[in-house]
């Protein structure tokens, strides 16, 4: 029986290729909003992108931070599905095939399309889409949502100004100006679309210009505006008689005297027009509007920084998800990444849906998540392996989406960003063993996909001891031979120095025991650790756009 995703489903997280999860498992007008950043390598040289390819590329999986799309066998598959369905999509791609040719934008696009149909087909008519690109691409988006969801659905392009100063090539025969912003490209599923309108802070130099009376006996700044009624008497104003001034009034008599004996109305000298108090603290601050010059980019020591290329601040996702939606309903991200729409959605009370194709992304949204909201956080997981047999079939497939996902059966994270040799450490986990010291104690792990032997227990302790690690944890398929058990009994325990207890120094796990919950022998202070992505944050009580309100 399919698992699809209804309403009551608080949080759910889905792992494989978007486009399949999304025609699998997500109803028809089941989502309030989604947010899209698709992986794009926008850092490249912008010619470049554009070379002509010739098609014969095997198509191969996107990994995480491997984020290009080349035209190959794939992409052009995908593109004459999409042609061959007449509509809007079908003359926009062949429009662009025709201006683009073959290469790596034109694959993007082709790939982008399809996923754009979908997100539109489970949108709410209520519902709207965000996606988040650059200038290298903004315009050729556009023009497909256009063909998406009609022009008269489009609401705004966000221009977001992610850093004041950016790394460029001044003084060194640069010819363009330095890119700080992105584009933020905002469609409505229909016209009924939801929206919020939200308010951004007052400048220090507008209050000064603007709220500049104090009360002197409540301290409060307030400015003084008109109660002219406008249009007169052809828009109804009545007219009458205020401190010995006649006009047209936007309040009725009764309504006048209420303000007048309250003493929010204010004539600043004999015959002057009276005007009204309107006060500082009763204001919600200025409207934002599709310039977004106030939530600056993570920075290199930012503590919300998980190390995760191309992570979005929660500010960011915040303003997105007040503005489209409310409280209860489904927030959607296709290529959630490091989780930072799904931890903004959380935080917000939204139920939530993410997609990614990597486990590396899916093992450390759940982290995420439990770093900052503890147990409490429910998540339901579609698309990982629940039988051994599942689980090898995995690391046939994919050694490293294999490896990525048996570390957080552990709850630990892997500790080398790029493929390659991994000097014996899949993932770490530590502990303090004396807290009067500052060295923490490691428990180094290791996962093998494939046939393994006591040389690999051999190796493992060789590791350990190079390492000076208390604990080592070797991960297999198979189950471990006799041999292999008797190396690692004769490896020896590591003694707690604070609570005395004796843990096995190198112990074995087969994935079907951890599947079971059987967890390995570690002291109750062990935390994940990992060299590329660091801890989140606990959750803070109040959401990250009124932190920005409050700081100003």
């Amino acid at each position: 029986m399919m698992l699809r995703f209804y309403a009551q489903d608080m949080g759910t997280l889905y792992y494989g290729d978007n486009f399949d999860i999304l025609k699998r498992y997500i109803e028809d007008e089941s989502v309030d909003l989604v947010y899209l950043d698709p992986p794009f390598n926008s850092a490249q040289n912008y010619n470049a992108f554009f070379h002509e390819k010739d098609g014969t590329a095997a198509a191969s999986q996107i990994h995480a931070f491997e984020d290009t799309w080349s035209w190959n066998q794939e992409s052009q598959k995908v593109y004459e599905e999409l042609v061959m369905e007449p509509g809007k999509v079908s003359d926009v791609l062949q429009a662009f095939k025709t201006f683009l040719g073959t290469n790596d934008m034109m694959a993007y696009l082709a790939m982008i399309a399809p996923r754009l149909v979908e997100l539109r087909r489970v949108l709410k008519p209520t519902g709207s889409l965000y996606l988040h690109c650059d200038s290298t691409a903004s315009h050729y988006l556009k023009l497909l949502c256009d063909a998406v969801f009609g022009p008269e659905n489009f609401r705004n392009e966000i221009i977001w100004k992610r850093a004041d100063t950016v790394k460029g090539n001044f003084g060194q025969g640069s010819r363009f100006f330095d890119r700080n912003t992105d584009s933020i490209i905002f469609y409505a599923r229909t016209e009924a679309n939801k929206f919020n309108p939200i308010f951004k802070p007052y400048s220090e130099e507008y209050i000064e210009t603007s709220y500049r009376h104090i009360e002197s006996k409540t301290g409060r700044r307030y400015q003084l505006i008109s109660m002219d009624g406008p249009g007169g008497a052809a828009k109804g104003n009545p007219s009458y008689e205020v401190m010995g001034i006649t006009r047209y009034w936007r309040y009725s008599k009764e309504k006048m005297q209420q303000l007048i004996d309250t003493g929010l109305v204010v004539q600043t000298s004999p015959g002057a027009v009276p005007r009204r108090k309107q006060y500082l603290d009763e204001g919600k601050g200025v409207p934002a509007q599709s310039l977004w010059d106030d939530i600056p980019a993570l920075h290199s020591q930012s503590a919300e920084r998980l190390g995760y290329p191309t992570q979005k601040p929660v500010a960011l996702l915040e303003r997105i998800i007040n503005a489209s939606s409310d409280k209860g309903e489904v927030v959607l991200d296709p290529f959630c990444g490091c989780g930072t729409t799904i931890d903004a959605a959380e935080k917000l009370g939204r139920k939530w849906i993410g997609i990614d194709i990597t486990q590396l992304a899916t093992t450390l949204i759940k982290n995420r998540l439990r770093d900052t909201y503890g147990d409490k956080v429910e998540i339901q997981t579609v698309g990982e392996p629940t039988t051994a047999g599942e689980a090898l079939k995995l690391a046939e497939d994919d050694k490293y989406q294999f490896q990525w996902w048996a570390l957080g059966l552990l709850g630990a994270r892997p500790v080398e960003q790029k493929k390659g040799a991994d000097h014996g450490i899949d993932g770490k986990l530590l502990f303090r063993d004396d807290p009067r010291e500052t060295r923490l104690e490691q428990i180094i792990i290791q996962v093998k996909g494939g046939h393994t032997s006591v040389k690999d227990v051999r190796d493992l302790r060789g590791v350990l001891d190079r390492e000076k690690a208390a604990i080592g944890v070797l991960i297999t398929i198979e189950e471990p031979t006799k041999p292999m058990k008797e190396e690692a009994a004769s490896v020896g325990f590591y003694v707690h120095k604070m609570n005395g207890k004796k843990y096995p120094r190198l112990q074995l796990r087969t994935i079907k025991e951890l599947m079971d919950g059987k967890d390995i022998e570690k002291p109750s202070n062990v935390a994940a650790v990992d060299e590329t992505f660091k801890r989140a944050q606990k959750a803070k009580s109040k959401d990250m756009q009124r932190k920005l309100f409050e700081e100003e």
